[in-house]
């Protein structure tokens, strides 16, 4: 039997099926939510394939770190008028100061940003810098289409299982970065945090870790709570969101003991712009204030579990200080904290 006896009634009656939904979806929301997802996993598909095409040639004519910047910025200006998204950006000043903050070349930088759900994909590719690749968890290096584009855009993939294999990745990304003039793309929420009111979950540690061993600047990228427009459940709307790039943080002649309050007030500067462009969400007031209570209790607990660890280091030198095997770098030149909520080693940044 010819394939195409089957594909061809297939084909006619996908398009009956899609056309259908498009119909509906003038009038009922449910329709319009499969509709819309339809379309964006179907773009989100076929710039993947277009990204093979890219990497071709951006690879042959020396461009290969501006994979991810093409191909977003392609998928942003298919998808967005398709689906009825229009991503509108304040503060892009910053971002396009790294093209020539350097003496003229790109300024490295760890480039962060609140992860809500896969819509992300979408503002992602109305600000994805030039020169910029992706840290990702090493689950989506197999995912069908968008890890091997992924993978060949050089994005940095962490094995959150393995210790070990994670500090090496991390350490060499942070070479890497400013010999070659690339910035990193980091969800330090660590994983989707779709709520209807806009809030942020705490923020993993790594790469702040990262920044300041490699005396990098972090930019931060805000984009607003999109609940009202795609809730992953019942509505997929069109609409217009609003995207914030706040200021550089500077890095400079900060050291390991500087990244937990590093990590806080960058937290808590995204969280104002967050809560400043989104679109006030009444109802949800009680449970934003009860998430940034659990938040606080859980910088608190770290806070004492970091003290009492402290101390038990302290004894341990002054109990082992004439074992001279045992007073070597170890307790000085390393740190363990998170990356992806497991534990992994990064070394303390040199003195220039």
């Amino acid at each position: 039997m010819p394939i195409s006896w089957v594909l061809k009634p297939l084909a006619i009656a996908s398009a009956v099926a899609f056309g259908a939904l498009g119909i509906l979806g003038r009038k009922y929301q449910k329709a319009r939510l499969y509709f819309n997802v339809t379309i964006y996993l179907t773009t989100l598909a076929t710039t993947s394939v277009w990204g093979i095409l890219v990497t071709i040639l951006a690879s042959a004519t020396g461009q290969r770190l501006n994979i991810n910047y093409y191909v977003a910025r392609s998928f942003y200006k298919i998808c967005g008028p398709l689906v009825g998204i229009k991503v509108i950006v304040e503060g892009e000043e910053h971002l396009d100061r790294l093209s020539t903050a350097n003496n003229g070349k790109h300024q490295s930088a760890v480039v962060i940003a609140n992860h809500q759900s896969m819509l992300d994909i979408l503002f992602l590719g109305r600000v994805f810098p030039e020169r910029t690749v992706i840290m990702a968890k090493k689950e989506l290096k197999y995912s069908p289409l968008l890890g091997q584009y992924m993978h060949a855009s050089g994005a940095v993939f962490i094995d959150r299982k393995n210790r070990k294999s994670s500090h090496n990745t991390v350490a060499q990304a942070g070479e890497d970065m400013k010999r070659r003039g690339v910035s990193l793309w980091v969800f330090p929420e660590g994983t989707r945090s779709l709520n209807p009111e806009p809030t942020l979950l705490p923020f993993k540690k790594g790469a702040f870790h990262l920044a300041v061993q490699a005396q990098v600047p972090v930019l931060c990228i805000v984009c607003e709570n999109y609940n009202r427009v795609f809730d992953g459940r019942t509505r997929f709307e069109p609409g217009t969101l609003r995207v914030r790039i706040l200021p550089p943080i500077s890095t400079k002649g900060l050291t390991v003991d500087d990244v937990s309050s590093l990590t806080e007030s960058t937290r808590e500067a995204m969280l104002t712009a967050l809560k400043e462009i989104s679109k006030p969400v009444p109802s949800a007031a009680k449970t934003a204030a009860a998430i940034e209570t659990s938040v606080s209790k859980a910088t608190a607990l770290e806070r004492v579990r970091s003290s009492e660890k402290n101390s038990v280091d302290q004894r341990f030198v002054a109990s082992s200080a004439s074992d001279s095997a045992l007073s070597e770098p170890t307790s000085r030149d390393t740190t363990e904290d998170e990356l992806d909520g497991d534990a992994v080693l990064l070394k303390r940044p040199k003195a220039e």
